[in-house]
This record gives structure tokens, sequence and C-alpha cells, in this order.
């Protein structure tokens, strides 16, 4: 395999595992409800809160979500390293994901406003992985007597499959199920330097995952959606309903596993 070959393999399970139906939250209409997944690629929120602030009718129900899980601690580095966010660093440190967001939004961005304008803001801040984020959103939005009818899910586009999968599992039982809609605000996509290192997209935006973390879930996010005996799916564990794993991805994926990524040069 070539180095162009293993960046358009790794590409593929990029887009497929994003998912992307929206690709510009400025131009969408209006919706009943945006839930957006903590992560710690804090671009989304800031392209969220920037979009909200300049149009706040975008959405009647806005739902930060994330408790403390395994990924909190990336979460509170990329506060820290953030150019503008880092005076939060200390403040932040052992507070939900939810809550971090919340404050990042009121901080930097017209929170005030936002609200001033109709949109509600509603706070999960007990969730500690991906499932639990589609159930305990739920559940907020029932507390407050929200029945939307469509809801904007934001999320890191490594999880953006997984996670609309999960939230259409959460509502499985619900008689009027909304429409959910994926949008990982971005796909990150590859290419190999003329030193042979892999490197994100010159288009890509700043302060993505180091490469070998990216890598990592992408490679590890293949697994979980697969429906069988080992994966989240109804033949396997139970978490999502089913997911179709296309062949070039399955295929993809056999050929990465079987480069050594340390370091990141091909």
């Amino acid at each position: 395999m070539t180095a162009l070959d293993t960046a358009a393999d790794i590409n593929a399970l990029a887009r497929f595992l994003a998912d992307q139906q929206l690709n510009d939250l400025a131009a969408c209409a209006s919706v009943d409800c945006i839930i957006i997944c903590a992560s710690a690629v804090l671009h989304s929120a800031e392209v969220l809160f920037q979009t909200l602030q300049e149009c706040p009718t975008l959405t009647q129900q806005l739902v930060l979500c994330g408790g403390i899980g395994h990924s909190t601690q990336f979460l509170y580095k990329a506060v820290a390293d953030h150019p503008q966010f880092h005076s939060l660093a200390k403040a932040i440190t052992g507070v939900p994901e939810a809550q971090v967001l919340e404050r990042i939004l009121d901080e930097f961005f017209d929170g005030a406003a936002i609200r001033t304008a109709g949109c509600q803001i509603l706070v999960e801040d007990e969730s500690t992985n991906c499932g639990s984020n589609a159930i305990k959103s739920r559940d907020v939005l029932e507390r407050f007597a929200c029945d939307p009818k469509n809801i904007i899910l934001i999320q890191d586009p490594t999880m953006m499959l997984r996670t609309k999968a999960s939230f259409e599992h959460a509502y499985k039982h619900v008689e009027t199920r909304p429409r959910f809609i994926s949008c990982p605000v971005f796909v990150p996509q590859v290419r190999p330097s003329a030193q042979g290192q892999l490197v994100y997209a010159p288009d890509s935006p700043p302060r993505l995952w180091d490469m070998q973390r990216f890598i990592d879930l992408i490679l590890g996010e293949i697994p979980r959606v697969r429906d069988n005996e080992n994966g989240y799916g109804p033949n396997g564990r139970g978490f999502i309903g089913h997911i179709h794993v296309p062949a070039d991805i399955e295929d993809a994926w056999r050929k990465l596993q079987l480069i050594s990524f340390k370091g990141t040069r091909l």
C-alpha cells in the first residue's frame, strides 16, 4: 500500500463514521432541538455557539450533554490549551462536561442574548458514555415537557454514527419518535506529507486530536458499530440498532490493521 492509499482508507472510515447529514448549521432551517455532546474537539461547540449567537432562533431548545467519563480529561486539556478558553482551566477541573460547555457559552459568547431570544438551554450533566448521553438527554427533555419533532445531534465526528444510533435506540419505545439529524460540523481528513508523516488536510479546523489518537479512535469505532456478537448492535450488546458496515469500509479497516502507525510515519 502506498501512503496515498493509506490516507484514502483512513478518510473513508472518517467519512463513514461522521455520518454527515448536515454540513452547515448556519444554512439550515430552524429545528425544535439541538443536542451537543461534549468532546475534546472544541471546534464543534465554537461553531454551534457562534451560529446561535448570530441566529438564536435556530432552535427552541439546546441541550448541553455530558457528565464525567473516561474522556473528560481530554476536554479539560483542550480547554487549558485553547488560546481563549484557557482562562477557565482551573475553574472547570472536576466539573461535568456539559457544565464546561455552559461556562464557555456564557463567558465567551452571548449566552444571555441567546436565552432572551427564546432558546431554552438545558444541561444534562450525568451521562458517562454514548448510550447514557442519549438516555439522559431524552430524560431531560421529558422533564422539561419538551417534545421535539426534529433534533440536530452534534458530536465528535469519530463517534457521530454511533451517537445517532444510540439516540434512535433510546427513543425506540417512544410513540412519536423525533427525526435525528447528524451534524458532525466537520469531517476529518488526512494526507501524507512530503516527510512521510500523516497530517490533517489543509482546510481542517485547528486543535484536533493528535494523529495517533485520531487513528486509534476510528479504528476502535468500527468493531463497536458492527452488528455481531462483539459489536454494540442487536446481535451483540444491544446498545444500538442495526448499522450496516459496507464491504469497502470493512476492507479499509482490515488493511489499516496491518499498518503500524507509531509516530504516524508511513
